[in-house]
């Protein structure tokens, strides 16, 4: 599973870094990205983090955060 985060659908709730904290960070900004990859979705999730992942998705009220079965393609914008 991979994940990447649309920062202009972020609204900063912070609710994605309270249910996975090893996943997400917020920018400057305060615009939450994946910190395994610096948001570049092309880095699979590893396995013990992927509970709190799911917690995290299904949580996001804006529905930012992206997930695929394969990695995204590269797209330099929403790298952090």
């Amino acid at each position: 599973m991979y994940t990447k985060v649309v920062p202009e659908q972020c609204i900063a709730c912070g609710l994605c870094q309270l249910k996975a904290p090893e996943l997400f960070d917020y920018d400057e900004d305060g615009i939450a990205y994946v910190k395994i990859d610096n948001n570049q979705g092309n880095r699979e999730i590893p396995l013990p983090l992927l509970a709190s992942f799911k917690a995290a998705y299904t949580a996001c009220p804006t529905g930012a955060i992206l997930r695929r079965d394969q990695p995204f393609p590269k797209d330099n914008k929403n790298s952090h």
